[in-house]
């Protein structure tokens, strides 16, 4: 139990799971921003300035000239109007708005509870914790599209990655947190005993597959080879040459970061298969439900990316493709917490 407190309970719960959702909001317009290419249309961090949006053609001329000056506008988008630059502008604009409220939607009530002292120090403690990573979050955020404003046209596909896994990571945190206040328990999440073992490897399995989704993302590498089962007419691109170990571990080549995307989500689906023969030959009934949980979302997670892949990068299939990644990790976890002791 956190504390004797009925009503103090319900509101850090319902807190929480406010914070969950609104982090699971940004998940999807983060990758919306990426997915127009609107990621770089603001070219300063402006932490407090940024508040509103421009409100007269004058301020709006004034962003439109600043997006002018980088390589983005100059090699890709030079004839684009204002107007078509206002589209990509408020992406970026509520984007950037909607995480200054999740900072400050975290940080409020968090000194309140703090105060109260009527939470756990544990689960206040891991709380902080997810602030660090929220305020990390913005500067990694800035770092990334930095990376977009000089020397290139897209944004560093190693910093989105960065970026993207931070926000799995916290997602994660407040969805185990959530996990243990309504089962009134206090599970631990890095438990390494051979029984949870099996579990964890899926969950590190799931999170690598999201960092090769990102390098897919940034590199646009899933223009490529819009076939399946096959890459064009192979199994392994034909574009690729390997002449020494070292080239396995190129992931700016686009070929070779696809490949390694789709044999990722071959890998998880393989090993799932294993882990539910595992738990049925070990009767463990309690897993059964949540197990099935998992099987349903990884084989829409599966469709989707096919699908993705095979129109072109359907904006509204690849937006979805990413929302069936956050409810993959959910179900990951939730059959990793019926495990866990």
């Amino acid at each position: 139990m956190i504390t004797n407190d009925k009503n103090i309970n319900k509101l850090f719960l319902y807190w929480l799971i406010s914070s969950l959702v609104l982090v699971f909001f940004i998940i999807i317009i983060g990758g919306l921003t990426r997915l127009t290419n609107s990621g770089l249309s603001i070219t300063e961090w402006e932490l407090f300035k940024g508040i509103l949006p421009p409100l007269n053609q004058s301020t709006w001329e004034f962003y439109f000239n600043q997006y002018k000056k980088i390589p983005q506008f100059i090699l890709l988008n030079k004839g684009m109007s204002i107007d078509e630059f206002k589209i990509i502008f408020y992406w970026e604009y509520f984007h950037r708005i909607l995480a200054r409220i999740i900072g400050l939607f975290f940080l409020v009530p968090l000194i309140y509870f703090c105060f109260t002292k009527k939470i756990n120090n544990k689960y206040l403690n891991i709380c902080f914790a997810i602030f660090f990573l929220i305020i990390f979050q913005g500067v990694v955020g800035w770092y990334m599209v930095k990376s977009g404003l000089v020397n290139d046209v897209t944004v560093s596909h190693f910093r989105l990655s960065i970026h993207l896994i931070i926000a799995f990571i916290i997602i994660s945190t407040i969805f185990w947190l959530v996990r243990n206040i309504t089962k009134k328990k206090n599970k631990v999440f890095f438990n390494f005993n051979k029984e949870n073992l099996p579990f964890l490897i899926l969950i590190f399995f799931i999170f690598l597959q999201i960092i090769t989704g990102a390098f897919v993302s940034g590199l646009d590498a899933g223009r490529i080879y819009q076939t399946w089962p096959l890459m064009g007419y192979s199994y392994f691109p034909n574009d690729i040459i390997l002449n020494e170990f070292i080239s396995i571990f190129d992931f700016n080549n686009h070929s070779l970061v696809q490949f390694y995307h789709r044999n990722i989500a071959y890998l998880i689906t393989i090993y799932i298969l294993f882990l539910s023969f595992y738990i049925y030959k070990k009767k463990f009934k309690n897993l059964f439900y949540p197990l099935k949980l998992l099987i349903y979302i990884l084989l829409l997670q599966i469709i989707l990316g096919i699908f993705t892949l095979i129109s072109g990068l359907n904006i509204f299939l690849a937006s979805a493709h990413q929302i069936s990644s956050v409810l993959l990790v959910f179900t990951a976890i939730n059959l990793y917490y019926f495990q866990a002791k």
